[in-house]
């Protein structure tokens, strides 16, 4: 057999991603191989275009050509060089082996020399050898690029939604950037489920990279990547990054709670009634259930423990209660107006000092690195293995990473305190406005806990400043309030104005009666009665509790 009666197979191949490299790489291999083909005078059966790498098998082109050589189609090959073939073990054994049972006869290369001889076979599966052996190498140094990159706070790959990919490095896409942060906030109310989120921010221009819209298996994997609060999970590890965190690491927390929340399984067939299992029944502890009668929801003990007597109570019953109570832990309209009033002087006036707060913050974070550097040098020393290295290192990451933000927001904000007293108050301002009974159910889980049904009446423990507030009398529904709103005395000037009229009320000003210009000895000699129920209200209470259990500074409570 002669080469004009050989038939050949010509197999070009390229890796790499850019289009244009590709096709202008796969036309330079054509070219050569189809004058070698001229020169040496084969008969060209097809010509195979690969474009795939050949660093793992199973290319369907390869595959394909290899299957038609085995139907004897051709018995031989044309290729730029024998990297092209394989890069794999498994690729160039299986061409070696064919070319064993006689299935391959011939191989030509412009640039590579081979004889279907003992020593060709064995020259052949050195370049394979040496094919592996690069992309092995190329691939290790790549990795070890990427690590170094990591370590140093850099993004190495490809830049998340919500980012772009700029000298080097990952930087905030501004019109994006915006959309995932209200998808964490949205996500953390507890409100939407992941088809809802996807519904709503794919309708608001949130899109991946490429166009495309966004599924609900996309936004369970944006919701759980830590990359937003500026912490990178690369190869199960946790580092720390240089980029702009778009969310805060707390805000994160409250979603993964949500997400793990929602993950577990729920009852499939029940009516959506707004209270079921909510409240516990008040006298055997079960939980209380709703069923529907005569065009009417009843809420009843399931009475699975014990006897109950508890009897059937209507749905509009409770939820007027809901509403009663709503009102008993907030405050008069005027009232809070006066106190945002208050609030916002207090806020110009005063100064905190929060250096103290700060330095025990940066000792903190000083001591956490330190003992990342130790558990570092244990792993380096063997006294570690990987698995626990990690998971000490990502406790320890995480729990850094929140102490720099809370360290961030005290010393960017100092004044914070007095934001939420403020939106505290006006919180309660808007409880005046009509509501509908999904969003008083919403309100009445925010403000207590402990939600119990007895002798057909709400029971409930109000918790935080809703608990103070109640304490100190002064809520919206308190009958005392309501009397000394309707005081004859009051009729001729406010409530608030009256009560800020003398000097006494100020424990920082003088008291003339008492002779003494800088000391107030009898701070409550000569107040009417309105100002001393305001005095013994609790008002300072009121504010110590929201600075105390939100914020944690006792600081500004001392200097009050």
């Amino acid at each position: 057999m002669n080469n004009q009666t050989k038939k050949f197979f010509i197999y070009t191949r390229k890796s790499t991603d850019d289009k244009d490299r590709q096709v202008r790489s796969i036309a330079d291999q054509l070219s050569e191989l189809k004058e070698l083909a001229l020169k040496e005078q084969l008969e060209v059966v097809d010509v195979f275009v690969e474009k795939q790498t050949a660093k793992i098998p199973g290319r369907p082109v390869f595959d394909e050509m290899l299957e038609r050589m085995e139907k004897g189609e051709a018995t031989g090959i044309l290729a730029w060089h024998p990297d092209r073939l394989a890069r794999n073990s498994v690729d160039g054994g299986k061409i070696i082996y064919l070319v064993d049972i006689g299935v391959i006869s011939e191989m030509k290369f412009p640039t590579f020399w081979f004889d279907p001889t003992p020593q060709g076979k064995f020259m052949l599966s050195i370049a394979f050898s040496q094919s592996k052996y690069y992309v092995d190498n190329l691939s290790e140094n790549i990795k070890r690029g990427k690590r170094n990159k990591v370590k140093e706070g850099i993004w190495p790959q490809m830049s998340p939604l919500g980012y772009i990919n700029e000298g080097g490095k990952i930087v905030l896409d501004s019109e994006i950037s915006p959309l995932i942060k209200s998808t964490f906030e949205a996500y953390a109310t507890g409100n939407f489920t992941l088809r809802q989120l996807r519904d709503k921010f794919n309708g608001l221009g949130l899109r991946r990279k490429s166009g495309r819209e966004l599924a609900v298996s996309n936004y369970q994997k944006l919701l759980k990547n830590p990359i937003y609060t500026g912490l990178m999970l690369y190869n199960r590890e946790i580092f720390e990054g240089k980029h702009e965190p778009i969310i805060s690491k707390k805000l994160f927390d409250s979603v993964q709670e949500v997400m793990s929340r929602k993950s577990k399984p729920h009852s499939k067939g029940l009516k959506p009634y707004i209270y079921r299992g909510f409240f516990r029944c008040g006298e055997c502890g079960c939980f209380i259930t709703t069923e529907q009668q005569k065009g009417h929801n009843y809420l009843r003990c399931t009475k699975r423990k014990n006897p109950c007597t508890q009897k059937y109570v209507r749905e509009e019953l409770i939820t007027s209660q809901i509403q009663e109570e709503i009102k008993k832990v907030s405050l008069p309209l005027d009232w809070a107006e006066w106190m945002i009033a208050e609030n916002a002087k207090d806020r110009q006036s005063e100064v905190q000092s929060s250096t103290l707060f700060a330095d025990s913050i940066k000792a903190d974070i000083s001591l956490l690195e330190t003992k990342i550097e130790k558990l570092m040098s244990a792993y380096l020393e063997s006294a570690l293995s990987l698995e626990e290295y990690r998971e000490a290192k990502n406790k320890l990451v995480n729990q850094n990473q929140l102490l720099k933000e809370k360290l961030s927001a005290f010393e960017q904000k100092a004044n914070n305190r007095f934001e939420l007293t403020e939106k505290f108050l006006k919180y309660n301002m808007e409880l005046a406005n009509d509501r509908t009974n999904e969003e008083n159910f919403h309100l009445f889980k925010k403000v207590g806990s402990n939600f119990q049904i007895k002798d057909r009446t709400v029971l409930f423990e109000p918790r935080g400043a809703w608990k103070t507030l109640l304490d100190s009398g002064f809520g919206g529904g308190n009958a005392l309030v309501s009397a000394l709103r309707a005081d004859p005395d009051l009729r001729s000037e406010t409530l608030f104005e009256k009560l800020r009229r003398g000097g006494d009320l100020n424990p920082r000003s003088g008291c003339p009666d008492a002779g003494t210009p800088n000391r107030c000895l009898k701070p409550l000699s000569h107040l009417s009665k309105v100002a001393a129920v305001y005095y013994t209200s609790r008002y300072y209470q009121i504010k110590k509790s929201l600075y105390v259990k939100r914020y944690g500074s006792v600081a500004y409570v001392a200097n009050r």
